[in-house]
């Protein structure tokens, strides 16, 4: 990653979304069940990034800040860094927070023209909670020696607060997209898909 590949403004949109994702953390993290992964409003920064940057940059700025905790820096909720958070319970969800928030930024720039706000709220939850999950999940299973249906189950219990921070996202996302449209794409017309389709 240079200048060369990545301009020096999105250079810095990435470093600004990993920073906020850092910044998420200073809440500190809930634990619901001993010995599975932790309630954090991390996962939102993770949202944002995808839904604002696009699939490129905020997966860029997932993986830098991921790469500054497991250099050590204690950016993860609760103060904890290094590599043991990537052999614990909650290694599957930080490793699925880089294709989640590529799904994500993948859905938002194929976003219509109109309900886009509605098509936000989908992006967020496939990627932000069906493409984490999926991986989170399983890796959590392992590392906390729990059944699968027993991790499913525990799983559950973060839905409701991962349903508040696609709504924020969605709503927050909107909100840029309307103040700063140069951000990313802007939503595709009918007329633009069927433009493509033809070629």
């Amino acid at each position: 990653m240079n200048s060369r590949t990545l301009p020096a403004r999105d250079l810095a949109l990435v470093a600004v979304f990993a920073a906020l994702i850092a910044a998420l953390g200073l809440p500190g993290a809930l634990t619901v069940v001993p010995g599975a992964a932790p309630v954090t409003l991390q996962t939102l920064g993770v949202m944002l990034a995808g839904s604002i940057l696009g699939a490129r940059r905020g997966t860029l700025a997932v993986l830098v800040f991921l790469v500054l905790v497991a250099a050590g820096l204690p950016l993860l909720a609760g103060g904890r860094g290094g590599l043991a958070p990537f052999s614990g319970p909650s290694a599957g969800f930080l490793v699925g927070w880089v294709p989640g928030a590529a799904v994500i930024g993948a859905l938002v720039a194929l976003r219509p023209a109109r309900a886009a706000t509605a098509w936000l709220v989908l992006a967020n939850v496939v990627g932000g909670i069906v493409v984490i999950y999926l991986i989170g999940i399983p890796v959590m299973a392992w590392r906390a020696h729990f059944s699968l249906g027993h991790a499913i189950a525990v799983s559950a219990v973060y839905l409701p607060g991962d349903a508040l921070k696609v709504a924020a996202s969605a709503f927050v996302t909107a909100a840029v997209h309307r103040g700063y449209p140069g951000i990313v794409a802007p939503p595709r017309s009918s007329a633009s898909r069927a433009a493509e389709a033809a070629r």
